[in-house]
């Protein structure tokens, strides 16, 4: 099957040719070529972790292929993934490893890729010291890619063609703004649904369009601000410098810093971070 998704960045995109946002866009394609043909498949195979949410051979398999090509092009560095944490590490237990960290979530949105929803992605991140340095977003069945470096910019593709800045909006006031987020019920769960409740009202429009699209949203200027209560590294970390390097912030909701432990965050064109913290952080 030829990926139309399968775009070729320019050396200004990618660096040279070995540099990590190159080898993060690499795995990209590698991940379209394992995770499309199965999307729709008639046999998928779907089973429940622990956590009851759903599992399919697609992540399963899109991890290993990820995991064996860091394992050729990056044989010191530890990897993370969602569905088999920290893995076989290799040589990645030394000191040097340790301060390198890729961080994978082969198919963010599974409950969209298990119903046929094509609002689902490859999410891929690389962790230099407690710095996210590189982001990749892969999300073929929309034809769509956003990928970002450290100082470099963030830049979007659709259908393999010509890539273009990503920049955030210049909104400057909640009443004027587009929030898009999960599910409210994460919101309840984490005991927080009147102070989101009250953010929602504050703004413009509110859709949800979740997942990894409510923040590459915010990137693109096309969404204003988004935000969740509960997260693991693999949903967030590539998300980070997509965002930041498009002209937004994106912090955990009290507005700290991200790190490897953050379990929540909001994203925003950076005019409206400080509101939408206050307003979540509210008593």
């Amino acid at each position: 099957m030829t990926d139309p998704h399968h775009t070729v960045p320019s050396e200004q995109d990618s660096g040279a040719p070995d540099d990590d946002l190159a080898v993060a866009l690499a795995l990209a394609d590698l991940a379209d070529a394992v995770s499309l043909p199965r999307f729709g498949a008639g046999d998928l195979q779907v089973t429940s972790k622990p956590d009851l949410t759903p599992v399919t051979d697609a992540d399963l398999a899109v991890e290993t292929a990820l995991r064996r090509h860091l394992a050729a092009a990056r044989p010191t560095d530890v990897v993370v993934g969602e569905e088999f944490g920290l893995g076989d590490t290799g040589a990645g237990q030394n000191g040097d490893a340790v301060a390198r960290r890729w961080v994978i979530d082969p198919i963010d949105g599974t409950k969209n890729f298990v119903r046929g929803v094509p609002v689902w992605a490859t999410l891929i991140a690389l962790f230099v010291g407690d710095e996210i340095t590189t982001g990749v977003v892969s999300a073929p069945a929309l034809g769509r890619r956003w990928w970002a470096g450290a100082g470099r910019g963030a830049r979007t593709s659709a259908f393999g063609g010509p890539s273009r800045v990503c920049r955030v909006s210049g909104v400057a006031d909640l009443a004027d703004a587009s929030l898009s987020y999960s599910e409210l019920g994460e919101w309840e769960q984490a005991g927080a649904l009147e102070p989101f409740l009250r953010l929602q009202r504050s703004c413009w429009r509110t859709r949800a369009y979740g997942d990894f699209w409510s923040y590459v949203l915010v990137a693109e200027g096309a969404v204003d601000l988004a935000a969740e209560p509960e997260l693991s590294v693999w949903d967030l970390a590539a998300l980070v410098p997509i965002v930041t390097e498009a002209g937004g912030r994106f912090t955990d909701v009290r507005g700290a810093t991200v790190d490897w432990s953050t379990t929540s965050a909001i994203a925003t064109n950076g005019r409206l971070h400080a509101p939408t913290v206050a307003a979540l952080t509210a008593s």
